[in-house]
């Protein structure tokens, strides 16, 4: 594949209009000056990366991403550090999970250093944009790919593209959620693309979310498609719990997204004195336990999020359950604290994980 070539912005964002989003990013408001595009087509292969100004894209009406939701996507941030250094955190495990999700979803599969490549490329060109690391600010990066095939017969493309677009943000949620334990919906099935990030799995989980806020709940917890009795993740993010004789317990893999957060946490767990533990857990294991104290903590995690408290749950079958004293848990914000500042070079990576951008 040939060299990136650049074409930069003849309208670039004036520093006054970039500072002043900088300082109130939110999540997803404001987008930098640039973006990564590279094509691919069958027989021809990935072709012509480059890098050009923020722009709409025009797509044929039958595209295929339109009609057959070929498409998937990932996400990662940029953090800077007291120095102006701008670093990633594992770039290598969104490029292989990228690959993972093509693969479930038919799409032709990036060669994992090309996404790399792309990701650090676009970080440096923007540093800029990347803000202080106060309040836990970064630039969240969205590598993703659709069919770009004109098709209305229902098969794999020929065609796609692969982009990555960048925005700067604060915290995803600011304050622990309570969770919905749905009845009536289920994220993802055995043998479905529940393993894959893809969009279809999260514009299913929309409606879900609407009833876990008529419940009065921030997040909805999901349960296995076929008994309605497995936890399998919160929302868009994995599920932990810790235990009064300290575990750190989450879902096995199988119909969930195998998260790098979630990767990185139960690595963590050991040297805050937990037991990592992968297996499956009922709901009533779960409401019984926070019932009689053996789940002590609750909490979500994810790229975005990152770590999320959870302070209670509500179901149609066993109402309101408070976990704890409805407050953020020690080990939750120890391990929150500690991810964090492995981040943003304030604690030591004792596993390589980061990679210095510029």
């Amino acid at each position: 594949m040939a060299e990136f070539s650049l074409t930069r912005t003849t309208h670039p964002t004036s520093p006054a209009v970039r500072q002043a989003a900088l300082a109130d990013p939110g999540f997803g408001r404001h987008y930098v000056d640039h973006m990564v595009v590279i094509d691919y087509v069958e027989g021809d292969g990935w072709q012509d990366p480059r890098i050009l100004p923020m722009s709409d894209w025009s797509l044929h009406p039958a595209a295929a991403v339109l009609h057959y939701g070929q498409e998937i996507f990932e996400g990662l941030k940029a953090y800077r550090r007291d120095d102006d250094s701008i670093w990633l955190f594992r770039p290598d495990r969104n490029a292989a999970r990228f690959v993972n999700s093509a693969r479930r979803l038919g799409m032709a599969e990036l060669p994992e250093d090309v996404f790399v490549e792309a990701v650090e490329r676009i970080v440096a060109l923007e540093r800029d944009w990347v803000p202080a690391g106060e309040n836990e600010q970064s630039l969240y990066i969205r590598p993703f790919m659709i069919a770009s095939e004109a098709l209305l017969g229902v098969r794999e493309a020929k065609s796609y593209r692969f982009s990555v677009i960048c925005t700067p943000v604060g915290p995803y949620y600011s304050e622990p959620v309570k969770l919905w334990i749905t009845p009536n919906y289920t994220r993802a099935a055995i043998g479905g693309t529940g393993e894959a990030k893809c969009g279809g799995n999260y514009a299913a989980s929309l409606v879900a979310t609407e009833e876990a806020y008529a419940n009065g709940c921030g997040q909805v917890l999901w349960t296995d498609g076929a008994e309605h009795k497995w936890v399998e993740e919160c929302g868009t993010m994995n599920v932990m719990f810790v235990t009064a004789d300290g575990e750190l317990l989450t879902p096995s893999l199988g119909s969930i997204l195998p998260g790098v957060t979630r990767d990185s946490i139960l690595k963590l767990a050991d040297a805050h004195g937990l037991k990592a533990v992968e297996r499956p857990i009922s709901v009533d294991e779960v409401l019984d336990g926070v019932e009689s104290g053996q789940i002590t903590e609750v909490f979500a995690c994810g790229t975005a999020a990152v770590v999320t408290p959870i302070v209670g749950f509500n179901s149609p079958q066993r109402g309101v359950a408070v976990v704890g004293d409805g407050q953020p848990g020690p080990k939750t914000e120890e391990i929150r604290r500690h991810l964090v500042d492995i981040q943003f070079g304030r604690a030591e990576d004792t596993f390589g994980w980061t990679r210095k951008v510029c």
